[in-house]
């Protein structure tokens, strides 16, 4: 159980921080662009995390999944069913809601976006507080589980 802990907690950990940083390190930067700059960065950015997220995902929530069902009914079992939960909205978010506009966002041309571009950026940011909020959350809670679990 010590090994898949350590894996499930680094893979959480890995996938809030890259959610984090996106969210509230490399949006508002974004937004301080230029337009034409702002679009192609997003452009970039979409078709790099395209790859990286997933690879983060599907383990994250693999790991915290077995780590609740591993678990069994010991102590820090609510923190595993929140972080659970928590990667759950995660993922609906963005199959849902993120995915969706990222694959529009990928087909877009720079020098000619969507003329309500800025409109689709609002809404996937919104979208994106909710995910990177839950992936935190996710993070955050699976922590407290490992201590609540350790310290009995």
């Amino acid at each position: 159980m010590n090994a898949l802990l350590v894996a499930q907690l680094v893979l959480v950990g890995l996938l809030a921080g890259e959610e984090l940083i996106v969210r509230w390190g490399v949006q508002p930067a974004m937004a301080a662009l230029p337009d034409d700059a702002h679009v192609r960065t997003r452009i970039a950015l979409v078709k790099s995390l395209k790859v990286v997220v997933p690879i983060l995902m599907i383990p994250a929530v693999l790991a915290t999944v077995a780590v609740l069902v591993v678990g069994g009914t010991g102590d820090g079992l609510a923190w595993r069913i929140a972080a659970v939960a928590a990667l759950t909205v995660f993922v609906l978010a963005s199959f849902l809601g993120t995915v969706p506009i990222n694959i529009g966002v990928n087909d877009w041309d720079p020098a000619d976006p969507p003329a309500d571009w800025k409109r689709i950026v609002t809404r996937w940011e919104r979208i994106d507080v909710l995910r990177s909020s839950a992936a935190v959350i996710g993070f955050v809670m699976s922590a407290i589980a490992v201590v609540q679990a350790s310290s009995t």
